[in-house]
């Protein structure tokens, strides 16, 4: 199969921890003395999954499908939860850990909507950090962590010019592909209320601030941050998005 598709020497092979010995063993074993070539280059030999810290196993009912799991949440969440732990070390999904990806992922889309893209130039000197992390053998989790310490940085500071290095590194590692806006207002897996429902009542409560009904409004944003909805004004108009349990 190997060879059909890809040929007698491929650059990466991937696999479980548990297949080293003895299938990747024969592999070898077997390309090698058939071929005469090397049969991989690389070898990225993963962690196992656990599933509420037990081995996900059909036998024992205790599996989850990838089906199931982007029914409830958003590829680029799961993405960020395989990636927030070394691709070798064991890894536990539990729905809370996975609540937990989506927020910190909120959290850099939040950054690139509150300061929108630009065409700076990369930043060299956190771009090679990135490099240096993704270089010690696919270091995602130091990867991840430097996009975090960088939008802080760009929180904190307002350097807009840092867009673009963290816009960069998301491209890299697959995220942050969807518009902003369009990842916070996301109601994947809730029964909160309707894109509808909301303007609705963000229309009510811009005509109780015109009329300067204060207490009318400021119920209405409390009405919708109990529904999960949090409201963001600025001067040409409230914005919104859901916040993340």
């Amino acid at each position: 199969m190997a060879k059909a598709h890809l040929g007698t020497h491929i650059d990466i092979h991937g696999g479980g921890l548990d297949l080293q010995f003895p299938h990747h063993e024969n592999e070898i074993a077997q390309s090698e003395a058939c071929y005469h070539t090397p049969f991989a280059n690389y070898w990225l030999h993963v962690g196992l999954l656990q599933l509420n810290h037990e081995k996900m196993a059909k036998s024992t009912g205790n599996f989850l499908t990838i089906k199931d799991a982007l029914a409830k949440f958003p590829a680029e969440v799961i993405k960020l939860f395989f990636m927030s732990a070394h691709y070798r070390s064991p890894l536990n999904y539990t729905e809370d850990r996975l609540n937990e990806a989506h927020k910190g992922l909120a959290r850099l889309y939040q950054t690139l909507k509150n300061f929108p893209s630009s065409e700076h130039e990369l930043n060299p000197e956190w771009m090679a950090r990135f490099d240096i992390a993704m270089n010690d053998d696919f270091n995602t989790s130091d990867a991840l962590a430097l996009m975090f310490e960088l939008a802080n940085e760009i929180n904190r500071s307002g350097k807009i010019d840092l867009i673009a290095s963290l816009q960069a590194m998301g491209d890299i590692l697959g995220i942050l592909q969807l518009d902003p806006l369009m990842f916070l207002q996301n109601n994947m897996g809730s029964e909160g209320l309707s894109e509808a429902d909301i303007l609705a009542f963000i229309e009510q409560r811009r005509i109780a601030r015109i009329n300067r009904d204060f207490a009318t409004a400021d119920n209405i944003r409390q009405e919708l941050l109990a529904h999960g909805i949090e409201l963001e004004d600025k001067p040409e108009g409230s914005s919104w998005r859901r916040v993340i349990c």
